[in-house]
């Protein structure tokens, strides 16, 4: 009796400790469980942290992609913009380059006519003027050579004559006498005298001039004819021909014709010696 009383105490006793157990295991669950939750809760919160940080930066990105669009836009306006400039500089490069083109070509021609005139002049022989000034002055109404003008013509104008006749085959030399526009009231004897005179038969004093275009003739030919002298005496200036010319008082010093001026005029007295090229005569008939 007394061991089946002990068996039952003990399968009570051993009853009993089940609970504990139970509670631990309980205890365990409860805490496994409340962890899952806590790694939920954490999770939920996480993702609802990303998907807010990931929201954010979706419309932070939305809004760069915006503003790149209208920094974009404005780029292609400004190079809308950019490439019409460019194209009207190049049209207006394309027309300066054909205005340098055409300044080139007529610069070009101008230089051109320069140098051809330049060559002309050089190739053209001077004009000697001798003005009727200082020591070579003729007297008013004379055609006698003044003795300065007569040793100037015999020292120095022979040697410059003889120079240009020689380097460019020159060999009519022309004397042309000029005078101022006042009034000559002489009684001229051209008419009758000048032929003997020419041929050196009689001298030029016995000439009288009856205008202005009777004394300028009347002076040219007292030059050629002391020029015929030297090269008579000398034999210098050989094959050369002088031809005495009068101008009266038609031509300026600048080539121009004169305005009617009865006035004294020094500056358009003058002896002036051309060289001409001994061309074939045409005659016209």
């Amino acid at each position: 009796m007394k061991t089946k009383r002990k068996i039952r105490n003990y399968e009570a006793t051993e009853s009993l400790n089940v609970w504990p157990s139970f509670t631990d295991l309980m205890a365990n669950a409860f805490m496994i469980i409340s962890l899952f939750l806590l790694l939920a809760l954490f999770k939920s919160l996480f993702l609802k942290y990303a998907a807010e940080e990931t929201e954010q930066n979706l419309s932070d990105t939305e809004r760069q992609v915006r503003l790149l669009q209208r920094e974009i836009a404005t780029l292609e306006n400004e190079l809308g913009e950019s490439t019409s400039d460019v194209r009207q500089l190049k049209k207006a490069s394309s027309e300066l380059q054909r205005l340098l083109l055409d300044s080139n070509e007529r610069s070009r021609n101008r230089v051109n006519i320069l140098e051809s005139e330049i060559d002309r002049l050089k190739s053209a022989p001077p004009v000697v003027v001798i003005q009727d000034s200082g020591g070579y002055q003729f007297d008013s109404g004379s055609a006698k050579l003044p003795q300065n003008l007569k040793d100037y013509i015999t020292m120095d104008l022979v040697d410059r004559i003889e120079r240009i006749s020689q380097q460019r085959n020159l060999y009519v030399v022309e004397i042309i006498g000029h005078t101022d526009g006042q009034v000559n009231f002489g009684s001229g004897n051209l008419d009758q005298q000048l032929e003997q005179v020419a041929l050196g038969k009689q001298s030029v004093d016995s000439l009288k001039p009856g205008s202005n275009a009777d004394l300028g003739l009347m002076r040219a030919l007292e030059v050629v004819k002391q020029l015929q002298t030297v090269q008579e005496q000398t034999g210098r200036l050989k094959g050369v021909t002088f031809r005495p010319y009068s101008a009266a008082q038609v031509q300026l010093p600048t080539g121009d014709f004169a305005s009617a001026n009865r006035q004294p005029d020094p500056s358009r007295r003058r002896i002036e010696i051309r060289f001409s090229p001994l061309g074939k005569a045409e005659t016209v008939k």
